[in-house]
């Protein structure tokens, strides 16, 4: 007899719309707060927003991450990233790594004697270390990352606005993309608080969060239309608790095993990726939620239009004052 993991029931009859006026209210709240937050505190953003100077190494020794960042630690240069390269047309002998520092207070790029005292501690870490470029990024260009990386996140929210309005109706769009600014708010708002790097690497998670997010809300969804087709004269809000409730099993294991992967790169995986892995592990809890408590709430709020050719029934009618 095959043996089949169940985290939840098959059938389950959760009330999720019971306090809807709470949860979506929390949701708006946590949104100000995290706006507020952002505005006062500020983002602790990384080299790739803040310029810096990068130093390409090259050595027939394997390169020793943590030797290197030991040597230049007294150096009490602030945010130093160092990260070996990776290619497949290195020879055996030729071990290359990137050493990032950050922009020091009152110069606009690296001064000579910054780059020798960084080489110096270098070669005493690895004697065979070579130097093979010293590059400077300036604030003009970091100011420009921070455009760039605010563009790809509002192009990749629009063009899922598109999509979820051509594939469904607009009333979808508005509740999917409402959870999305959501999550990547909430997100942003917590590296805030906690004042973690941010970096391109973030803005490599909430793209990836933007994806997650969507796809379990868009998974509702299918099932909501295929219900209203079936019970024509049942009330959209139990339309939905059932919708939510027959997808309940695939979005727990999703975001189960989702979370078990993300927790072991969290404890594991070291510094270099952890800002990215804990961007993804607060995502997938907060896009998780957000698929039903935000996005269901707007389109419920909003009515969907269950007859072609009549206007949808809105708030009034199916919405928060049809709660008891």
């Amino acid at each position: 007899m095959a043996f089949r993991l169940k985290l939840v029931p098959e059938t389950t009859r959760f009330d999720f719309f019971r306090y809807q006026r709470y949860t979506l209210g929390f949701s708006v709240l946590m949104v100000l707060v995290s706006v507020l937050l952002i505005a006062t505190m500020g983002l602790n953003f990384g080299i790739d927003f803040r310029g810096g100077t990068t130093i390409r190494t090259e050595s027939s020794t394997a390169v020793d991450v943590g030797g290197y960042r030991a040597a230049v630690a007294p150096l009490n240069l602030g945010d130093v990233s160092i990260t070996e390269v990776f290619d497949p047309t290195f020879g055996p002998d030729k071990h290359v790594a990137m050493i990032r520092i950050q922009a020091q207070p009152g110069a606009e790029s690296a001064t000579p004697e910054l780059v020798i005292a960084v080489e110096t501690a270098l070669l005493g870490a690895d004697p065979a270390v070579k130097f093979v470029s010293v590059e400077s990024v300036g604030p003009k260009v970091s100011g420009e990352l921070i455009q760039t990386a605010l563009l790809a996140v509002l192009a990749a929210t629009g063009a899922i606005l598109f999509y979820i309005w051509l594939r469904f109706e607009w009333q979808y769009a508005v509740g999917a993309v409402a959870a999305l600014v959501h999550d990547v708010t909430v997100t942003v708002g917590i590296f805030a608080v906690l004042q973690l790097k941010f970096d391109l690497s973030i803005i490599a998670a909430l793209l990836t969060i933007l994806g997650y997010s969507i796809n379990d809300t868009v998974v509702v969804f299918d099932r909501l239309r295929e219900n209203l087709m079936k019970y024509k004269v049942m009330p959209l809000r139990e339309v939905m608790n059932i919708s939510v409730n027959e997808t309940l099993s695939r979005t727990v294991m999703t975001s189960g095993t989702t979370l078990i992967a993300l927790t072991a790169l969290l404890v594991l995986g070291g510094d270099v990726i952890r800002g990215f892995v804990f961007a993804m592990t607060w995502g997938v809890v907060v896009g998780t939620y957000s698929s039903v408590f935000v996005a269901k709430n707007i389109v419920l709020y909003l009515g969907v239009n269950r007859e072609p050719g009549k206007p949808a029934a809105g708030p009034q009618a199916e919405g928060f004052d049809a709660v008891p």
